[in-house]
């Protein structure tokens, strides 16, 4: 702020005063209104206007504020009718709207500009609107704004009657008396009947008190009304799942915290320091690590996902809307690093921007880049890809590339980037500062010395050759060449300035995603959203291996003249590099992008997961990874606060309180894709509860989106309220708030546990059941035992792979061989055993304790023992165990066959005789015939056998072939128990 010099106080004294000033719109004469700053110096204002107190632009919407006549407004007017040194302009909003202004004299625009420049600075220091000082300042900055427009008559005071209208504004439905009690309560000075802006304060503070954080509060305080620091330690690791919490760092959160001087004293935290803790960064959703860029950047570019921009000059639709420079600074300082210049010829010799053989307004292609040389680079230093659709002739394109390299400069000059002769595409962090130039390139066979050259149909992937109307795809997919249906070709010239200027990202055609980019990744082609679709219906392996090796450019439909956007997330399932948006179009789309990229320091570039950048993965299978461990999310949405009505509510403030529910979506793989929604709340904005958890399972977590959505529901339906969009690993676990994106104070507080599919948490010892993958295999259960080798004595059950063994159960041991004690059982090979079980031991004989059980191959297992296969029918299909031959060998298991033959096709296991044996497994035969194929597991007798589980058969045969999993009897391994499709499993407690 210093950099402003002395006359800063002066600007914000002028500028709270107010300046006359004329608002430019359209082609209309020019509006003369008095702007102010407001005494909060959050926002500017402006009177008179219809718009009443709504007429106002806040100072963390403002994107930029330009000098001079540059904006289209000001392009309109005639050349001489305003002096430019009192002109200025503001860029502000989602849509990027300019509000141009012309002042009296030069003086007071240069004032304006430079306490604006000075505001923005200050609300932008940290770059991110979580930063500490942003959220606490936003929430008595918020105070003071929510004062001042229920202070209708400009007293300094708000009335009863004041009060109640605030109250309705803000969706807080409390019974009057209940508010005149509170009311009086906070009325403490001589002016009864009145509330200065100090009382008001504690007015609200009476009703905004947190009840979910005042109880969180006692749970971890032993009942007390403050937390120590002991208590604060215990909170953070155990809950918030912080790693290395010191006193001392609970010591500076308490000194930040803590508005209660006697409890800063005492060093404890009272109710109002820990819910100011709970409401800053420190207790949002979004990983803070993740504001800033933490991914290895040294990968070569096809290995990340880039954000990318369709149409980049366009601020509406494809066809009439406006062409702007200001939208690549937009979108640059967005985060976007791809963006698009459609080049044609224009008049006295300028190449012009603007979107062909459509009635969009024309920019010059020199301003464009003046602005990208401007912008580029303000926000973060990797690389920017210039997509060029060029459609100049070569006098012109010489003109291009000429202001390419004049304007900018070394940005352009790939020569210093040391690739080591490699093909592999350079990195991120290799091209930091650069600018690529993703364009068409002359042939190899064009003479050194010719200064243009004939570019074939068939060197070339722009957007114009993809035209849906005259193209389609090859019968056979491996050769998706488009085809042009007429038979027609066609070349066009290329000079070879603007040639040069192309290295890595020459565009050409895709023809053959199977060999297609072997020999040199240095290239980028660029589909229609309709033609991707296509192939990933058809191949979406071979297109993501086609990924790995080149970059590839998928754009929206020709189709969406309105400019709306394709849903991004299949596109990235199939790694695809660059999924070009229309930035000018908000909404969902958008909101996923945002979140994607905002993941990694919103630089623009994200590391796509190891499946995708080699070997086989197909994102459209039921079990894109198998063998891979699962992820569990299991979300509770406890509470809401201060959630206003939505934005098109019929009679604004003054409507009816809402009645709000939450919906939380997975957007991921297919196989991930699913909502749930809580229940509604009736007549309760200001502060809802829930109090209702969710569980999802995702195959690939790494690469899923949680979208919290908030809806107000009525006999009509639901209206959209607002949305709050993370990725799934940028995601916090403990007690967190989730803020709606672009409300002050409004959020959802939830608790985020996160664990493997098995249920198991990162400290071991669970069992997580999965559903059978047939369905013939009618009831069966499928359990799998905890990957790491820690879990001792735990079983793992998994279903049978083959629906004919119906019934059949195949129990599979830990994978390390370190898990003594445990006891393997895989199902017959076989349909014809009907219902038979044999019993494998585990991967060496090594494992002491443990059981090795084949079948009759030789007696050569030392202490083991052996199964033989019935020698006669009389045991109807039973199998006989026999136990090794003396009883000295501690450890083994006897097991016999059933003792009558009505028990057909069941197996009867006894643990060993002493207690000492711990670990085993003792398993007894179904009571009766009629729950057939069964098995009824019971935990050994003893409590020292610690992690056992017990497996109890079905009460009835209703149940065929299922099993119902008890957890052990021991309660110190913390379990929580839940019921899936009607049995009982145990699940480890959620980290």
């Amino acid at each position: 702020p210093n950099t402003f010099g002395p006359p800063l106080e002066r600007c914000m004294c002028t500028m709270q005063t107010g300046t006359q000033m004329t608002k430019l719109k359209g082609k209309k004469k020019g509006l003369v209104r008095f702007f102010y700053l407001d005494e909060h110096k959050s926002c500017i204002r402006w009177r008179p206007s219809r718009k009443h107190d709504k007429a106002k632009i806040t100072i963390d919407s403002i994107h930029e504020v330009c000098e001079g006549k540059k904006s289209e407004i000001f392009q309109r007017y005639a050349e001489s009718r305003f002096d430019p040194n009192c002109c200025f302009s503001i860029y502000h909003g989602d849509r990027v709207k300019s509000l141009d202004l012309v002042s009296t004299n030069g003086d007071d625009a240069r004032t304006w500009i430079t306490g604006l420049k000075y505001l923005m600075a200050g609300i932008s220091d940290e770059d991110n609107m979580w930063s500490l000082g942003f959220i606490l300042n936003s929430y008595n900055t918020w105070l003071q704004q929510t004062f001042s427009e229920a202070d209708k008559n400009g007293d300094g005071n708000l009335s009863l009657r004041e009060v109640l209208k605030l109250l309705r504004k803000l969706n807080v439905k409390l019974p009057k008396q209940k508010v005149v009690e509170m009311f009086q309560k906070a009325d403490t000075d001589d002016n009864q009947g009145l509330l200065a802006f100090e009382e008001f304060c504690t007015f609200y503070k009476m009703i905004s008190t947190r009840r979910g954080l005042y109880l969180i509060m006692l749970s971890y305080s032993n009942n007390k009304e403050f937390m120590d620091l002991n208590d604060l330690v215990h909170f953070m690791e155990n809950e918030q799942k912080m790693v290395g919490v010191t006193r001392e760092y609970c010591m500076e959160t308490i000194s930040q915290f803590e508005p209660c001087p006697h409890n800063l004293q005492n060093m404890v935290l009272g109710i109002d320091g820990f819910t100011n803790y709970m409401r800053s960064p420190a207790g949002d959703i979004f990983n803070p690590e993740h504001h800033f860029v933490h991914q290895d950047m040294t990968q070569p570019l096809c290995n990340y996902f880039i954000d990318s921009s369709h149409n980049t000059y366009l601020t509406g639709d494809q066809l009439l809307s406006e062409s702007r420079v200001d939208m690549y600074a937009y979108v640059l300082q967005a985060g976007c690093r791809c963006v698009e210049v459609d080049c044609w010829d224009g008049p006295d010799g300028e190449p012009i921007i603007h979107h062909g053989y459509t009635l969009t307004s024309k920019i010059l292609f020199k301003d464009v880049i003046e602005t990208i040389n401007k912008y580029a680079f303000t926000k973060n230093p990797y690389p920017v890809i210039l997509s060029i659709e060029n459609h100049c002739t070569v006098p012109q394109q010489k003109k291009m590339a000429e202001y390419l390299v004049e304007v900018l400069q070394e940005k352009v000059d790939l020569s210093t980037v040391n690739m080591n002769e490699t093909r592999k595409m350079p990195s991120p962090e290799l091209l930091k500062g650069k600018v690529l130039i993703k364009g068409k390139k002359l042939p190899m066979n064009i003479d050194d010395d010719a200064e243009e050259g004939d570019v074939s149909d068939e060197d070339s992937g722009e957007e114009e050759e993809e035209d849906e109307e005259d193209t389609r795809i090859s019968t056979d997919v491996r050769f998706f060449t488009t085809v042009k249906i007429d038979g027609r070709g066609k070349t066009m010239r290329l000079s070879r300035a603007l040639s040069d200027l192309v290295k890595y990202t020459k565009s050409v055609r895709v023809h053959d995603i199977e060999t297609q980019a072997y020999m040199s990744s240095w290239q980028v082609s660029s589909l229609n959203e309709s033609i991707v679709n296509q192939i990933m219906a058809l191949k979406p392996a071979q297109l993501v291996r086609f990924n790995q090796r080149q970059l590839l450019r998928v754009y929206p439909s020709n189709y969406r003249v309105d400019s709306s956007n394709f849903n991004p997330q299949p596109f990235w399932n199939a790694g695809i590099h660059m999924v070009a948006l229309n930035y000018q179009t908000e909404g969902r789309m958008l909101e996923l992008n945002k979140a994607k990229f905002s993941t990694n320091g919103n630089c623009g570039y994200i590391l796509k997961p190891k499946c995708m950048n080699q070997g086989f993965f197909n994102p459209n299978l039921e079990d894109p990874l198998p063998g891979q461990k699962k992820t569990q999310l299991v979300l509770k949405i406890i509470s809401g606060q201060q959630l206003p009505k939505p934005k098109d509510s019929m009679l604004g403030d003054r409507g009816e309180v809402i009645d709000p529910s939450v919906e939380v979506e997975i957007i991921g793989l297919p196989v991930d894709c699913c909502k749930q929604q809580t229940r509604v709340v009736d007549d309760n904005g200001f502060n809802p509860m829930w109090e209702e958890t969710m569980v999802f399972s995702l195959h690939m977590a790494q690469i899923a989106l949680v979208r919290f959505q908030v809806w107000d529901n009525d006999s009509l339906g639901q209206k959209f309220i607002g949305q709050r969009t993370i990725a799934f690993i940028s995601m916090m676990p403990g007690y967190r708030h989730v803020y709606l994106e672009g409300m002050e104070e409004a959020s959802i507080f939830v608790h985020v546990a996160v664990h493997d599919v098995s249920g198991k948490p990162r400290t071991g010892g669970c069992i997580s059941v999965v559903s059978p993958k047939g369905s013939r295999t009618g009831g069966c259960i499928s359990v799998v035992s905890p990957e790491g080798p820690r879990t001792r004595g735990c079983i793992s059950i998994v279903s049978p792979e083959e629906p004919r063994t119906r019934g059949c159960i195949s129990i599979v041991s830990p994978e390390g061989p370190r898990t003594g004690g445990c006891i393997s059982v895989v199902s017959p090979e076989g349909p014809r055993t009907g219902g038979c079980i044999s019993v494998v031991s585990p991967e060496g004989p090594r494992t002491g304790g443990c059981i090795s059980v084949v079948s009759p191959e030789g007696p050569r297992t030392e202490g083991c023992i052996s199964i033989v296969s019935p020698e006669g029918s009389r045991t109807g299909g039973c199998i006989s165990v026999v136990s090794p031959e003396g009883p000295r060998t501690g450890g083994c298991i006897s097991v016999v066959s059933p003792e009558g033959p009505r028990t057909e096709g069941c197996i009867s296991i006894v643990s060993p005789e002493g207690s000492r044996t711990g670990g085993c497994i003792s398993v007894v035969s179904p009571e009766g015939p009629r729950t057939g194929g069964c098995i009824s597991v019971v935990s050994p007798e003893g409590s020292r056998t610690g992690g056992c589980i017990s497996v109890v058969s079905p009460e009835g045969p209703r149940t065929g072939g299922c099993i119902s999993i008890v957890s052990p009897e021991g309660s110190r391994t913390g379990e929580t128990n839940y019921v899936v499709s009607g049995i009982l499993a145990t699940w480890g407690a959620p980290v």
